[in-house]
Parts: structure tokens; sequence; C-alpha cells
């Protein structure tokens, strides 16, 4: 079993996860590096590597139970190595991508706990797209900077596409089993910027925490993480005080395409939201 308690942050671009981290690091009893984590696309790499592996797809051949729990000691080894200079019992690991990877997470942590954050669909996309005005000069990653508004929409929400990925995952959340399902806990970003005590008291109850007390107008930050990787189309940076974001002004064709096409997403989390 694993060493520690990790804590997988994960969900949508721009969904506040970053002021989530922040803020779960106030509390004592938990650790958090202020970046996102590489652990994920590691495990991943070396699933995928292992399985290329002659001689360890001939042992399986000839003894596949022990074999198997060998590599189910080697992954599990890997993360107690990746967390072993932490102190606190508690730790957290961000990375968009655990959400396709939640029953290999369980596999490797039956205890784990997964907090997945999401926001209106409108406001992520005006999010992006306000960025970009200001950074008209750089392309993003996947070059969307010389499309049209619509199309660089489209290509956001596309199953493949920086919102559309985990969008897609988050949907088929609704197809695993009931009992992982309660190992996860979703974070309404608009909750949380509005009543960011109240959730936070609620997340670790959640956790089986104490309360920890803190001043959302005096908060403690740490060197951000650096935003090049995306071209700087995704900022994360810290601040020392909550306030409400500003409301981004979306063309009315767009918006009516995210509440037609992602019904689902807009009938479970925001219900009440006029359409």
């Amino acid at each position: 079993m694993l060493n520690k308690q990790v804590i997988y942050v994960t969900g949508l671009p721009r969904a506040g996860s970053t002021l989530l981290c922040q803020l779960l690091d106030h509390h004592p009893e938990i650790d958090h590096s202020g970046h996102s984590s590489p652990l994920c696309q590691t495990l991943n790499g070396l699933r995928y590597h292992l399985s290329d592996q002659q001689f360890l797809l001939a042992q399986l051949d000839v003894d596949f139970d022990h074999t198997y729990q060998r590599l189910v000691n080697a992954f599990r080894g890997f993360i107690n190595g990746w967390f072993a200079q932490t102190a606190q019992t508690w730790v957290v690991d961000k990375n968009r991508g655990w959400l396709h990877h939640l029953e290999t997470v369980n596999l490797l942590d039956p205890n784990f706990r997964m907090l997945v954050c999401v926001r209106e669909l409108g406001q992520i996309y005006g999010s992006i797209e306000t960025q970009h005005q200001k950074t008209l000069l750089l392309d993003f990653p996947d070059h969307l900077a010389e499309l049209s508004r619509w199309e660089r929409a489209e290509k956001l929400f596309d199953k493949t596409g920086v919102i559309g990925g985990p969008l897609s995952s988050i949907e088929a959340l609704q197809d695993i089993d009931t009992r992982l399902q309660q190992h996860l806990y979703y974070v309404v970003f608009e909750h949380l910027v509005s009543e960011p005590v109240a959730v936070m008291q609620s997340i670790y109850q959640w956790l089986g925490l104490p309360k920890a007390k803190f001043d959302p107008q005096n908060l403690q930050t740490k060197p951000h993480e650096s935003d090049s990787y995306y071209r700087f189309k995704y900022p994360h940076k810290t601040k020392q005080q909550i306030r409400s974001p500003s409301h981004h002004l979306i063309p009315a064709r767009i918006q009516g395409s995210l509440e037609q096409r992602f019904a689902w997403f807009y009938n479970t989390f925001y219900p009440n939201q006029p359409s």
C-alpha cells in the first residue's frame, strides 16, 4: 500500500484547480508543491514501456499472478518514492490526466480521494479567449491562434481538445462503479470563489481531516508553476486574496451551442441556471 494519503486534484482547465491546491496547502496536515505534477504521465509511460518488454511478457506467460503482483508493487513503490521527502501524511498531486486513469488509480491506491474541478463552460471558454487576446503574438500549443472564435471553441471542446478531453472523462464517470464514485468530490468553481471557507471545510470533512482556518483575504502564496509550457494561454498565478472573477461576455451562438451540446453537464452541475 502507499505510504501517503494522496489527494488527486483534476478536472477542467481554468476551473480553479490552482486556487484549490493553494487552499489545501493551508492545512497543516497537507503538502502541495505548488505545481502540476508529472506523476500521472510518468506512470502511464512506465505502463506503456513495460507492456513491450519481452522478458516481462515471458514471465507473465509462466507465472502471471506472481509477476503481475510485482508490477503492482513496483508502481506503488514509485509513488512512495515520489513522495518520500514529504513530511506530511497527506499530499496533493495535481494533473488533469488523473481523470483518464481512475481505475488504475483505484488499483494502486484503493483509499484514493479525487477532487474534480468544474466551472460553467462558457466562462471557461471566455477565460481562455480573454487570455488569448492578451497574448495574440503567441500561438497555442495546438495552433489555434489563426482560427475564428467559433472554430477555436470547436477545437477546444473537441474530445481531444484542452476542455473537451477532460469534459469527456467527466461524462464517462457516470459509467463507473458507484463505489468508485464515492471517492470523487466535485468542486464547483463558482462556489469555491464565493464561499471558500465553507467549501474547504466541507472538503476537509469529506477527507476526514480536522477543520483548518485560513483568511481568504490573506492567503499564503508559493512561486507559481511555469506558464511557458502552455504558451501563456492558461496562467497559473496565485494571489493573496480571493476575488470574484470577471464575467466574460460570450457570443450567444457559442454559449447556446455549449448548453445544447453539453446539456448533461449543465443538468448535473448547473440545474438551476437559466438558459
